[in-house]
């Protein structure tokens, strides 16, 4: 197994394919493996590009009839059906994967277990009643987690089935079916290097090197600035932490991840980003460096070569690997600053206050539910003056494919509308977006009226606008906004950033 390639940024340029001969086709999609997915292919041509793309898709629905446990017709949810103790013969990505949990779950020591639904439904109901489990409770199902759940037999290529604990094949599964979509296409002509990201597990492939954002845990919205930036060749990225999912028990929020040896939700580690040549790998230690402490997390990682790793504590220190090759950045404010017709404060009155910096504006947006696998609409969020004048751009999507013939167009991209980012998954749709109180030139405005604007649109559908007006004069408020046809829900949020409150 070949060490991951991690390069800097100067010589990227130099490295890309050849531009004469190759493009990059860009497309983003949600809904797919319960989240947003993100595709890069850089391809001797567009048909070859769109084929590579059709390729990646149908394996990952393939993949999904197998291991998928949300639908009733999987082959997981019908070997999970068949009766206790009868070995029933399965296909040969279910076989792996089972087998890779055992593997794991020995890796290590336990804090890898499909059997961890049993405790996500314990914390659930600790949720509705807002109560948390009793220690009984607790120890109840950590014993019952503790089980031997199946028996594999590689000679007959059969599963048995042992307990009716609940399973869920989460934690490395996605990145499992990343992988093999990748091999896929990959192995079509034509094809130089892909990206794939579904929510945050990132797969690289080819002569192509992506440079990667590392979320904030603490500010994780879509354009807030990262704790690091890599860049990443032949390998994979993935991130597991409880800032995007969990459950609200009272006044605490505690993480989805559970720690199947204790029956606790994860505590120390928010998140924790695993780079390494293997998807399955970097998947799987995700998920178990938030389980296990970072002392513990640093002995399994030295008996895996070629793994790397950040970790960010509850109080918000990070941990990393001996060789971790990211920039760890400081902190900055949230958003790029990017060029746009804008109000430069280029001089204020005395009597003007500018605003708070220890305040900030969230917007949260949802977008409409498609079945199936769906193209985002285009969007634009951005903030008027009273004036009507632009004063900050906070996001710009497209809603199709992009397909760019000459891949130095994409290194001119702007680094934060060109990097992938690797972060904890969120549900499919549902995006948030800060703003720190500056404008395109990250200068800090001046106190007032202010408009937030939302526009969503399709090529040749519907067109929705949402504007909202807020006097941002230091006292925080909220303000819930109308939903329409392409935006089912939205709000503003202005408030305390988190250090100040």
């Amino acid at each position: 197994m070949n060490a991951i390639s991690i390069i800097g940024l100067a010589p990227l340029i130099a490295s890309l394919p050849n531009s004469s001969t190759s493009g990059l086709f860009i497309n983003h999609l949600e809904n797919v493996l319960g989240t947003s997915f993100d595709l890069k292919i850089a391809a001797r041509s567009y048909t070859a590009a769109r084929q590579a793309e059709q390729s990646i898709l149908a394996e990952i629905e393939r993949l999904n009839t197998v291991l998928s446990g949300y639908r009733s017709d999987s082959e997981f949810s019908q070997w999970l059906a068949a009766p206790l103790h009868e070995p029933v013969v399965v296909s040969d990505d279910l076989f792996a994967v089972l087998s890779t949990f055992d593997t794991w779950h020995a890796q290590t020591s336990g804090a890898i277990s499909a059997a961890a639904q049993q405790l996500n439904q314990l914390w659930q109901q600790a949720a509705h009643r807002q109560s948390a489990p009793t220690e009984t409770e607790r120890q109840q199902a950590v014993e019952a987690i503790n089980q031997t759940h199946w028996r594999l037999d590689a000679d007959q290529k059969t599963a048995t089935r042992l307990t009716q604990v609940p399973l869920r094949l989460h934690t490395f599964t996605k990145s499992y079916v990343l992988d093999r979509a990748a091999n896929v296409a990959f192995n079509a002509p034509s094809i130089d290097g892909l990206v794939l990201n579904s929510g945050g597990d990132i797969v690289v492939r080819g002569n192509w090197q992506e440079p990667v954002s590392v979320a904030n845990p603490q500010a994780d919205a879509e354009n807030a600035a990262p704790i690091a930036q890599l860049q990443v060749k032949n390998g994979a990225i993935a991130t597991s932490g409880n800032y995007r999912r969990g459950y609200q028990v009272g006044s605490e929020w505690v993480s989805h991840i559970m720690d199947p040896r204790t029956g606790l939700p994860a505590q120390e580690v928010i998140s924790a980003t695993v780079l390494h040549p293997d998807a399955v790998t970097a998947g799987a230690l995700a998920t178990a460096f938030n389980v296990l402490s970072p002392s513990e997390s640093e002995t399994l990682a030295t008996q895996l070569p070629n793994t790397e790793y950040l970790l960010v504590t509850r109080d918000g220190q990070t941990v990393s690997s001996a060789n971790w090759p990211a920039t760890t950045l400081p902190e900055a404010s949230s958003g790029s600053p990017r060029p746009l017709t804008t109000a430069h404060l280029i001089s204020l009155p005395v009597k003007d206050k500018l605003w708070n910096p220890n305040q900030e504006l969230q917007i949260t947006l949802e977008l409409a539910r498609f079945e199936g696998r769906s193209h985002r609409p285009f969007v634009a969020v951005w903030v008027e003056d009273e004036s009507g004048k632009p004063v900050r751009q906070l996001a710009l999507w497209y809603n199709k494919p992009r397909w760019l013939h000459d891949l130095r167009e994409w290194y001119n991209l702007q680094t934060d509308k060109a990097a992938s980012v690797t972060s904890a998954t969120r549900s499919p749709g549902e995006y948030t977006l800060v703003w720190d109180g500056k404008d395109d030139d990250g200068q800090f405005v001046k106190q007032g009226k202010y408009t937030i604007l939302i526009e969503a649109a399709r090529e040749h559908g519907s067109y929705q606008l949402i504007r909202q007006t807020m006097d941002f004069n230091g006292k925080v408020k909220q303000q819930p906004l109308p939903g329409n046809v392409e935006i089912t829900a939205a709000a503003l949020d202005y408030r305390e950033k988190a250090a100040a409150r």
